[in-house]
Parts: C-alpha cells; structure tokens; sequence
C-alpha cells in the first residue's frame, strides 16, 4: 500500500503518461505531484490487475479502485533472477526505451522475478554508485522550456500617457535552442495558458515535454519534492498530450536550459528594445515577433545548420 492514496482521476493521469507518453516515474512523479516509490506501487497495481492503456470506457472508479486493491495475495519464495544493470542502464539510452518496458521484458525472461518497486529501487541503488554528474543532452523535439523573463517592457497608454509594466514569456527547446518569445500583461493563469497555446501555434506542433520553473500559475504548490500543477494547466496538457515537468527545487541543472534561453531574449530582444516606443501590447508583440526571426536565424556555433 502506497503512503497515501490518489484520487482516481490522478491514478488515470499516471497512467496516461506512463503508456501514451512513455515518461520515467521520476518525470511522472514531478508531473503529478507525487513521490517515485507511489508511481511505481500504482504501475505495478496496474499491470497485476491485467489493465492496459487506454482504459475501458466503461469502467468506473469504484471498480478500477477494486481491481487496483484486491487483497494480498500469497506469495512464495523462489528464486527470482537479478538483472543485469549495466545492460539495463545501456538499453535505457535508447530512445523511447523506459524503466518500465526493461522490467516487463525482465519478468517475460523470469515469470518468478521481482516486481516493479524492487526493480527500480534497486537499479536506481545501483546507478546511484556510479558518477553521473554530466552535462544534460537534448533530443530533438523532446523538452520546451518555458519561464518569464526577469525583466519587463514599458507600454505607454497614448491617451493618458500613463506607462505599463509588460511581462516578457519565454519558451526556447532543449536541443536546437529554437525560441519563442512575447508579452502579456500579467503572470496569471489565463495569459500563462495561453501564451503556452500561442507557442505551440508558433512551433508548428507540440514537444513530448514542457518544463516550467516552479511558477505560482502553473504550479499550484511548490513543494521541494513533490510539486502539484494547477489543474487548468494540467487539463492543458492533457488537451495536447504533452507532459508538464516542472523543474526540482535546489537543481540548478534542471533551470540551465530555460535560463540560459532567458538570457539570450534578454540580451537579443529586450536590450534592443532599450530605446524604442511601444503604445499598445500589439505593437510590442510584432516587434518581438521581427527580432525573434532573426535570432532563430542564427547559425549554430559548433553543430551544423
């Protein structure tokens, strides 16, 4: 028994982003705002209760609350065969390869072996004595960062000369550093939601993962290990079949990516502004829109294209 029960509908959420979108638990864990070792007990609930993704239309919550917590069976002790980490840990690398397919294949070869908890608990043991501090690599298409600029834009009012403060949204991806940029007027829920829609649009299509700084609008409880996203925005993502991971408190690798593009719209965008008039948020934007072009222009320094 997991320390404390999902709502149903959280259940699904894992569920979805495990089998639609092929997360790891650790992803899915910041994605929904619970802890690895809760991810894994309901994935191994799942797959002992013979269900697959999607789910049975016509199955409600009280029976897939009976399938997922029958009671304990009886176990016995047999010899169970330990895999073997290095070659999980090299059949990971591969793309769309997850934890959880390299255990099915392992209970496929040992139908007495361990189940998922222990699997992962102790692969991650094993991990853990190996140095991986490294930098991060990006696959193409696979991670948007998104975040609000620390500065601000003026917009001057032409009928009171009165000046607002523009807030700048950021939205640059993993591997090609291609970037998306433009202002609102607030950090509120409604223009966070729709200025992640507008890059979307912008984009041409939507990355397997979005990765926001843990920000009040998207993320409703910033907790250091276990932040929960704002149901609006996690209906959001749901709409687009993306997965929102939100970057961990105190892991400074986590925010390099987003405020490394942060930095580049500074210096290309909002410095170029310095000295330019804007009378209205349209005006603003198509001015972004202009120096956006040429940014994303830009030859890469060490890589082709």
């Amino acid at each position: 028994m997991p320390a404390k029960r999902l709502s149903m509908r959280k259940i699904k959420e894992v569920l979805r982003l495990k089998w639609e979108r092929g997360l790891s638990n650790r992803q899915i864990a910041a994605a929904c705002g619970v802890s690895r070792p809760t991810v894994s007990d309901y994935l191994r609930r799942t797959v002992e209760a013979g269900l697959s993704w999607p789910l049975p239309a016509d199955m409600d919550e009280a029976h897939l609350e009976r399938l997922l917590f029958p009671p304990p069976p009886d176990l016995p002790a047999q010899a169970r065969g330990i895999p073997d980490w290095q070659h999980i840990r090299d059949e990971l690398t591969g793309k769309n390869v997850t934890l959880f397919l390299l255990w099915q294949e392992y209970r496929q070869a040992n139908p007495d072996g361990y189940q998922y908890s222990w699997f992962c608990e102790h692969y991650r043991a094993w991990r853990g004595k190996l140095d991986l501090v490294m930098r991060q690599d990006h696959r193409a298409g696979e991670k948007l960062f998104v975040d609000y600029a620390g500065q601000t834009v003026p917009v001057i009012d032409r009928t009171t000369g009165e000046i607002h403060e523009a807030q700048v949204f950021v939205a640059v991806m993993g591997a090609s550093n291609y970037t998306y940029a433009e202002a609102t007027w607030s950090q509120t829920l409604p223009d966070w939601v729709g200025s992640h829609i507008r890059t979307f649009e912008f984009l041409g299509g939507v990355p397997e993962l979005v990765v926001p700084d843990n920000l009040r609008s998207g993320v409703s409880k910033a907790h250091r290990y276990e932040p929960d996203l704002n149901p609006t925005y996690q209906d959001m993502a749901a709409h687009y079949g993306v997965a929102v991971v939100p970057t961990r408190v105190r892991k400074p690798r986590d925010k390099a990516k987003v405020e490394g593009g942060v930095l580049i719209v500074e210096r290309w965008i909002l410095a170029a502004l310095r000295h330019r008039q804007h009378f209205s948020l349209g005006q603003l934007n198509a001015t972004i829109r202009e120096l956006l072009e040429k940014l994303n222009s830009r030859p890469f320094r060490k890589l082709p294209g």
